[in-house]
């Protein structure tokens, strides 16, 4: 069974309004979203989860690009001792965890050099614009699923592409299709109940209202 192998997949459908229609009066300058739908497609290979999510924006600042690595939007922290030393596993203080995928980097490159030891980092949540979060329903109540926590150590936010190309700001509407992919979807919800609740962000790190899916099971919103 294989998750940490996952893709976000971005459609984005966008409409703006430039300086000869007349742009809506009521688009917020944070993002606006309303969940649209959820599907499951299994697959011979790894099955999708896909979530789909309406947006409307004032500026249109929506979206991130490949090349969109550097602060506030770089994806790690490289944390340091009193002196400004790199903290390696082999010298790590008494509060640092122990290994997994999320706190250490091995053999980072830093600064264009290759650092050939396993470094203590931290997760910096604004390399991302799209944000999930899972629930299964138990007892009639819903408890988070985290996926970073043990045994999986990973994370299905991500990131769409800008919606526009020009930096100047307009109104934007349109819908965002994300996509996960695991093959163990099945192995771990089952029959179970869940919910996925979803946020966006801008590149002026404005964060959407948090819209939530129906309650469904995969059987549910498997795509026929």
């Amino acid at each position: 069974m294989r998750l940490k192998n996952y893709s976000g997949l971005i459609l984005v459908i966008a409409t703006a309004w430039t300086s000869c229609i007349s742009p809506p009066e009521n688009f917020p300058s944070t993002p606006e979203i309303t969940f649209s739908e959820i599907e499951y497609v299994p697959t011979s290979a790894q099955d999708s989860l896909i979530i789909s999510v309406k947006f409307k924006d004032a500026e249109g600042d929506l979206g991130l690009s490949s090349t969109d690595i550097n602060p506030p939007y770089n994806p790690l922290t490289y944390k340091r001792d009193v002196i400004g030393n790199l903290i390696t596993y082999s010298k790590r203080p008494p509060e640092a965890p122990n290994y997994n995928p999320i706190d250490w980097v091995i053999d980072p490159i830093i600064n264009n050099t290759i650092i050939k030891d396993t470094v203590w980092v931290e997760q910096n949540e604004n390399q991302y614009n799209i944000f999930v979060r899972f629930y299964i329903k138990r007892n009639g109540r819903f408890t988070e699923f985290r996926w970073q926590n043990p045994p999986f150590y990973t994370t299905f936010n991500g990131r769409f592409p800008r919606v526009l190309n020009s930096e100047e700001g307009q109104p934007v509407e349109g819908t965002i299709k994300y996509r996960m992919l695991s093959s163990g979807w099945e192995s771990i919800f089952r029959n179970d109940t869940i919910r996925v609740d979803v946020e966006i962000q801008d590149r002026a790190l404005n964060r959407s209202n948090e819209v939530a899916s129906p309650e469904v099971t995969l059987r549910q919103i498997t795509r026929k």
